[in-house]
């Protein structure tokens, strides 16, 4: 059975509203009763000190006497039924000369233990307190409170007591606050689980959206778009699932995009190789042509060879699992490798190049991935530069510890519509396409990616009718001597 997060934590916030709850009662009822219990003892602290210094003014050097004072007993009276408590009077052996219970009073004659006097006597302020039966006087709990009383020169003449129920009154106070504060809980409680449920359903909507965009970001509807109202943990998470969607979207066209590019680049060559190799079994080309055509057939298998090489090194690059073999080496011999590579068609256009007479610029890379960056560049150069025109090459000191390499033609150049989308998979112009007919639109994107796993960057600049230049940045190595601008002299 599937857990909703609405009721867990609906179910978490009223346990812990009802532990709470339980808990502020028991604390309550705890300093409820040390309140009572506090106030019980200070009346009869004071009823007891009201009736010793009675006592003391009355009795002189005989308790006994004064114990029969009509005067002392009435006083004594009005001071009990005040606090509504019991007060008596004890000689020095214990015994209870008087009291103001009901007649026959109860207490009369009877003996407190040694003990209990005792305490009163060795305590610093001659009192005492307690809550119990006063040495077996009292059949159930009381709150007591004695006082030794003396003569103005501290001669003891006895002890004066006061006592009161400690149940009845306690359990009626009890039971009314116990009363008042569930009543208060109650309500509490009622109006906390309402306000929790419409919190906790506001908090949970926005994860019910998510949830619901989500499964269809999985079965491929990438349109769906969440509100985001506000900025908490809850809307970063909105943010973060609707640019999720987003980049799932590109990925996703860019993905069809790709495998339509990549099917329509098979397609061609492989439908040529098939009618040509088809009419030289079937007979419809004559064996004096069939070496012309088994030639295109060669080239159309090149291409594919170089698609498919393309393709794996672009997919290594992507899937980081390209790594770099960086080492020091100087540029200028990496071109130079390059265009003694390129001589035939430098020289079937016969092109001008410039920019070599240069010092050593050496460069910390990876030469072998650098190698075909500039092939690359060298030979796109190549084919769509004018006839007799220039191919030329330049150094410059870019910021930090870097060196900006451009590789830059003579020729129509391109257009402001086109730079933008030069980088792209599988981009060709309509112009190219006639020019390059063996290409199959990856070697710019892969020159791109070669240069951003080196941690620089390439742009294109460009004139319409005139030139088109690509520059790309490469850390420089701790031996580079200053670099500087190149001549423009033939080589």
């Amino acid at each position: 059975m599937q857990k909703s997060i609405f009721k867990k934590y609906f179910r978490i916030c009223a346990t812990l509203i009802t532990v709470c709850i339980v808990v502020l009662g028991v604390v309550l009822m705890l300093f409820s009763f040390q309140y009572v219990k506090s106030e019980k003892y200070e009346l009869l602290e004071s009823s007891v000190k009201k009736a010793d210094t009675m006592t003391e003014a009355l009795a002189y050097d005989d308790l006994s006497t004064a114990a029969s004072n009509v005067y002392l007993q009435s006083y004594c009276e009005v001071l009990s039924s005040a606090v509504d408590s019991s007060l008596f009077l004890v000689d020095l052996d214990g015994r209870v000369l008087y009291c103001t219970e009901t007649k026959p009073c109860t207490h009369t004659d009877q003996v407190l233990s040694v003990s209990l006097l005792k305490s009163i006597l060795e305590s610093p302020d001659h009192t005492y307190r307690e809550m119990g039966l006063l040495g077996g006087i009292y059949s159930d709990h009381h709150y007591t409170v004695a006082k030794l009383i003396q003569t103005e020169d501290e001669k003891p003449l006895g002890y004066v007591f006061s006592s009161m129920e400690s149940t009845v009154p306690l359990k009626s106070f009890m039971e009314d606050i116990l009363r008042m504060y569930l009543m208060a809980a109650v309500g509490v409680f009622l109006m906390s689980m309402v306000i929790i449920y419409f919190v906790t359903e506001q908090m949970v909507r926005p994860l019910r959206e998510m949830a619901t965009a989500a499964q269809e970001f999985g079965n491929g509807d990438f349109s769906r778009r969440l509100s985001v109202d506000v900025y908490d943990e809850v809307g970063q998470l909105a943010m973060a699932l609707n640019n999720m969607a987003q980049s799932l979207s590109t990925l996703e066209t860019t993905r069809r995009s790709f495998v339509a590019n990549v099917s329509h680049e098979l397609k061609t060559p492989m439908t040529t190789i098939g009618g040509f190799i088809d009419g030289i079994l079937d007979g419809t080309i004559p064996p004096s042509q069939q070496n012309h055509y088994l030639r295109i057939v060669s080239e159309e298998v090149k291409r594919l060879s170089r698609l498919v090489r393309s393709m794996l090194n672009l997919s290594r690059i992507e899937a980081g699992e390209m790594e770099l073999n960086l080492e020091s080496f100087d540029m200028i011999d990496t071109i130079c490798q390059v265009l003694f590579s390129l001589e035939g068609q430098i020289n079937a256009k016969g092109l001008d190049v410039r920019g070599l007479d240069h010092e050593k610029v050496m460069v910390h890379a990876d030469q072998e991935l650098i190698h075909q960056v500039v092939y690359n560049l060298t030979e796109n150069a190549i084919k769509f530069s004018n006839e007799n025109g220039y191919l030329e090459f330049e150094f410059e000191k870019a910021s930090g510890n870097s060196v900006m390499i451009g590789v830059k033609n003579s020729g129509m150049g391109l257009s402001k519509e086109e730079i933008p989308h030069v980088f792209d998979r599988f981009y060709k112009t309509d112009r190219s396409r006639g020019l390059d007919k063996n290409g199959v639109g990856l070697g710019l994107y892969i020159v791109r990616s070669i240069v951003h796993l080196h941690g620089g960057d390439i742009i294109v600049k460009s004139v319409q009718g005139e030139y088109c230049e690509f520059l790309f940045t490469l850390q420089l190595s701790k031996n580079t001597s200053k670099i500087r601008k190149p001549k423009e002299t033939k080589e």
